[in-house]
C-alpha cells in the first residue's frame, strides 16, 4: 500500500520525490499551490510499503494506480523525476499533460552504479534512539525528515527500502522520446548532481533556478510554484 496525502481543488499536481525522502519534502511547494494536489511516499520510503524489484518502471505503476484518470501535471524530483517521465509515457494509463524533473541525475558512471548497488545489497541500520534514525534518514535523503522512520525489534530504522538504491541508471533520451507531455528539465545553479551542461544534451533549454542547489523544492519552493505558473500560461 502507498501512503498519499490529497487535498485542494482544481487543476491536480502530482508532486513525487527523490530517493531515501518523503511526501513530506513538497509540504511548502503544496502551500502555495491553488490548485488540488496529491503527494506520495514512493514505495520503499516514508510510510508507502516495499515492493518485491525497484525499476522505474515498477516504481511508475505503482503510483498510476493512486492518480485519478484526469489530466494531471507531474514535478518530480531527482528520483521522481525519472518516475514522471515515465508516467508521461501514456504507459500507465495516467495522462500527463506536462512533466517537469528536477534536479535528475542524467549521467552515472560506472563506479556510481556499483557503489549504488553496493548501498542496495545492505541491510538498513538499526538505531537505540529514534533521534538517531531521524538523523540518519535525514543525511540519506538529504533533506531534514519526521517521517522517515520505523519502530522494528530493537529500535529503530530508517523506513527507507535500501533494495530501491539499486533502480539503476535511467535511459534519459529514450523516455524523453517517448513522452507524450510537455517535457521541461530544471535544476538548482548550484546542483552538482544535475549541471546545466547535462540537462542541455537531452532538451534545448533546461530551466535554471538560481542560487538553489539540489533540492530546491525545500530550499526555495516558490522557484517551483513560479515555474508552474510560467508552463500555465
Amino acid at each position: 500500500m502507498l501512503h498519499v496525502e490529497r487535498g485542494g481543488n482544481g487543476p491536480l499536481l502530482v508532486l513525487l520525490h527523490g530517493l531515501g525522502a518523503t511526501g513530506e519534502v513538497w509540504q511548502d511547494v503544496v502551500g502555495e499551490w491553488h490548485g488540488s494536489w496529491l503527494v506520495p511516499d514512493l514505495p520503499g520510503h516514508g510510510r508507502s510499503a516495499p515492493i518485491e524489484r525497484y525499476s522505474f518502471g515498477s516504481l511508475a505503476a505503482a503510483i498510476a494506480d493512486v492518480i485519478p484518470r484526469e489530466p494531471v501535471t507531474v514535478v518530480g524530483h531527482s528520483l521522481g523525476g525519472v518516475v514522471g517521465l515515465a508516467l508521461a509515457s501514456g504507459w500507465f494509463g495516467v495522462k500527463v499533460t506536462t512533466c517537469v524533473g528536477v534536479g535528475i541525475k542524467v549521467q552515472w558512471t560506472d563506479e556510481e552504479l556499483e557503489k549504488a548497488a553496493a548501498l542496495a545489497a545492505k541491510p538498513g541500520k538499526v538505531f537505540a534512539t529514534q533521534e538517531e534514525a531521524v538523523e540518519r534518514a535525514s543525511k540519506m535523503a538529504g533533506v531534514p525528515l519526521q517521517h522517515g522512520v520505523s519502530e522494528v525489534d530493537g529500535g529503530w530504522t530508517p523506513s527507507l527500502d535500501m533494495k530501491a538504491f539499486g533502480v539503476g541508471r535511467p535511459d534519459m533520451p529514450g523516455l524523453i522520446m517517448a513522452a507524450e507531455a510537455e517535457i521541461v528539465l530544471a535544476a538548482g545553479e548550484n546542483d552538482p548532481m544535475s549541471p546545466q551542461e547535462h540537462l542541455k544534451e537531452l532538451v534545448p533549454e533546461p530551466v535554471e533556478f538560481p542560487g538553489a542547489g539540489h533540492n530546491v523544492h525545500v530550499e526555495s519552493p516558490s522557484s517551483i510554484t513560479a515555474l508552474l505558473a510560467q508552463l500555465a500560461t
